[in-house]
């Protein structure tokens, strides 16, 4: 019998990529099934895909490969389904309309933001190494310096390079949504909220802090970042505060704690912002507000 046999799989184009049989292995006809059902699309998303000049709507192309010194063709996803993959990826990331334009590639950071320089860098380096890396990033400055921007970015090179499920909240929506949820009349319940908070493969968790901190503020914050921490998911944070302690805890005068600016300490709580530092590495954006020097509020 021979080692290597020709793989035809019904409804596709013969694949002429070769298929080991060794002894007591599957019959040829058991691998196409098993193929066929767990790795060729029955039928492609789109209408675009279907019209895809390329793979004539099978979702697969033959590239060449080297293989014991020949030359012999293989099949690989073509780009058409990535594409429609990433489309969906994006769309089920939940990002605000305002934040669309917002890429890694427009985000400035020459001349007179220069400051912004090293913040995108940690940016470009935290693709380039995800998922290798799985500690997410804290991203810390004033408003409007281009926070948002850059997490947002991070997200569609996650997406459009890795193929990775991203998700955005914003805060306080987040928080709304899950009180919502003990509503009687919401037909939603609070964990179905939570799960694709709990679950997604990258959450953005954009200006943290900026709902008053009450017990119950604090203990779903924990339970959100506890949870994530303990899946070990990744998590890329943006706040407008100040990451340092909260009053009480740093040794400064009592009229010193009276005039100072509130910080994430005092937001969120000194254990969770120390469990922060656990999941995230800290990223200074500097800049002035460009929403306020531009009179835009498309740049965040």
């Amino acid at each position: 019998m021979a080692l290597f046999q020709r793989l035809s799989i019904p409804g596709l184009p013969q694949l002429p990529h070769r298929v080991r049989m060794a002894g007591g292995g599957l019959p040829l006809a058991s691998w196409a099934r098993l193929l066929q059902s767990r790795t060729m699309p029955s039928a492609l998303p789109t209408e675009a895909a279907d019209r895809c000049p390329i793979c004539s709507g099978t979702g697969w192309r033959m590239v060449p490969v080297e293989h014991n010194g020949r030359t012999v063709e293989q099949a690989t996803r073509c780009e058409c389904i990535r594409r429609v993959q990433g489309e969906r990826l994006l769309e089920a990331a939940r990002i605000p309309r305002r934040y669309r334009h917002c890429e890694l590639s427009n985000f400035e950071h020459e001349g007179p933001f220069r400051s912004l320089a090293s913040a995108h860098m940690a940016s470009l380096r935290f693709v380039e190494e995800f998922p290798l890396e799985s500690a997410g990033l804290l991203m810390t400055g004033p408003i409007g310096c281009g926070k948002t921007h850059l997490a947002v970015g991070i997200a569609k090179e996650l997406i459009a390079r890795k193929n990775t499920g991203c998700l955005f909240y914003d805060y306080r929506e987040l928080l709304k949504e899950i009180q919502n949820s003990y509503n009687a009349s919401v037909q939603v319940t609070e964990m179905e909220v939570l799960r694709p908070v709990f679950e997604a493969e990258v959450l953005l968790l954009d200006e943290l802090g900026a709902a008053k901190p009450t017990e119950w503020v604090w203990d779903t914050v924990s339970h959100i970042l506890n949870t994530r921490y303990n899946d070990k998911r990744t998590t890329i944070i943006t706040t407008n505060y100040q990451d340092l302690p909260p009053a009480g805890a740093e040794p400064e005068g009592r009229v010193v704690r009276a005039s100072r600016e509130e910080t994430l300490g005092d937001r969120i709580g000194e254990r969770m912002r120390s469990r922060l530092h656990e999941m995230c590495r800290v990223v200074r954006v500097e800049g002035e507000d460009f929403r306020m020097k531009y009179k835009s509020a498309s740049l965040r």
